[in-house]
């Protein structure tokens, strides 16, 4: 009697050193390998597997097991699935009488499994954190006092692993954080640093992204003739997906423009260059060329309008829609429409993206094109950069309490 009192004493002893070896180790994987090891030591098994829970797929799965690589199976499946149904712990004697058991592993292996022990691993709300599974007890089959000592450690394993997760949860949400940082800075840092000096124009862009990164950017390029390109694009969607896109086609644009194409060429072998990378993305995109010595402008918009006119002698808007596809949506795609455009003092084109307009108030009405073309008519005499602000501005209070929804992007070019 004195002896089993003894052997009790010395086992708690083992759980208690593991449980503070636990508390001190914060990475999932040392804690994970730390379970199965000290748990096979503890009740002189030969193998031992942590399977976590997750619950987005109702899965349990191994990361670490000793003697075997990661398995993954529904968390209502075989001996470990019903142990973390029931939240029970099962000892079987003869594994392979008991239907539950799933012998795939033993096959895939050559393990040959004699008995095994499945016990619950839950947090200190009783939630399922993952199952405990020890494998052939050497000498026989576990016992009662190996099936308390078991519970005991997993009652504390739980609770260790479940901080652990939380930690590493943490950790990789920071790292996430901060990647996303660093790619907001990058794509920041493709936009022009300033207005272009175009001589007879005045020429302002800005853009605003709805998440961290966007898909929308524009673009100011001094070719070797003295013309300006002037461009704007916008991706499908926002996030990360179309940013990367949207600096692949701002890249394109720019080294092709250096060779001395036309605004029609530019869009065609950006398109066929972007048709063989997107997976059912596009690009809209507005292109243009300024003349600072003829005062005039040529542009092609691959899907994206409407485009804005303002004519100051006239006082009245041409509000004209695209001259071709989106790029990436056909190869070899017609983009031979180039409109020519006389601009005199007054005179202004005002491109945005489509967050601008279909940006919604709190009663889902919608900002709209006739709004845009008052604020910007009222505003005409105010410098390009001025006249975008206002716009901005009206846009933030007419969505005030509302999250952006879109990627806001704008270039104004007004001729002096």
């Amino acid at each position: 009697m004195a002896g089993n009192e003894s052997k009790e004493l010395a086992d708690l002893q083992k759980v208690l050193d593991i449980t503070r070896v636990m508390a001190a180790t914060v990475d999932l994987h040392d804690l994970l390998q730390l379970v199965i090891d000290r748990s096979m030591e503890l009740l002189d098994a030969e193998r031992a597997s942590v399977f976590l829970y997750e619950a987005e797929s109702n899965e349990l799965v191994s990361i670490v097991a000793a003697g075997s690589g990661e398995i993954r199976f529904p968390a209502d499946r075989g001996l470990a699935g019903s142990a973390a149904q029931n939240k029970t712990t099962i000892n079987v004697s003869d594994a392979y009488n008991d239907d539950r058991f799933d012998s795939s592993v033993d096959h895939e292996s050559g393990f040959h499994t004699r008995n095994i022990l499945s016990i619950p691993l839950c947090d200190h709300q009783g939630g399922l954190v993952g199952v405990l599974q020890v494998l052939n007890k050497r000498g026989g089959g576990f016992a009662d006092s190996d099936m308390n000592l078991a519970e005991t450690l997993a009652a504390q394993a739980g609770v260790a692993l479940q901080r652990a997760k939380l930690i590493e949860h943490y950790v990789a949400k920071q790292e996430m954080q901060r990647a996303m940082e660093i790619a907001r800075e990058i794509q920041r840092g493709l936009l022009p640093s300033g207005p272009p000096l175009i001589m007879g124009f005045d020429v302002a862009g800005y853009s605003e992204s709805a998440d961290d990164t966007g898909g929308d950017t524009f673009d100011f390029l001094q070719l070797q003739d003295g013309r300006w390109l002037l461009a704007i694009a916008d991706a499908s969607g926002h996030g990360v997906g179309p940013a990367l896109v949207i600096a692949q086609t701002r890249a394109m644009l720019r080294a092709i423009a250096m060779q001395g194409r036309d605004v029609s060429a530019i869009l065609a072998t950006a398109n066929d260059l972007l048709c063989r990378d997107l997976q059912g993305r596009f690009v809209t995109c507005f292109l243009s060329m300024v003349d600072p010595i003829t005062g005039g402008m040529t542009y092609a918009s691959a899907g994206h309008g409407p485009l804005l006119f303002y004519d100051f002698s006239s006082d009245e808007f041409d509000e004209l829609p695209s001259t071709g596809l989106p790029m990436g949506v056909m190869e070899d795609a017609d983009y031979d429409q180039v409109v020519a455009r006389q601009l005199a003092t007054g005179d202004f084109a005002a491109i945005t993206t489509d967050g601008f307009f279909e940006a919604a108030n709190a009663d889902g009405e919608m900002f709209g094109m006739a709004r845009l073309r008052r604020l910007l008519r009222d505003n005409r005499d105010l410098s390009a950069a001025g006249m975008i602000e206002v716009v901005c501005e009206a846009v933030e209070q007419f969505t005030v309490g509302m999250r952006q929804a879109d990627d806001l992007t704008m270039i104004v070019a007004k001729k002096k």
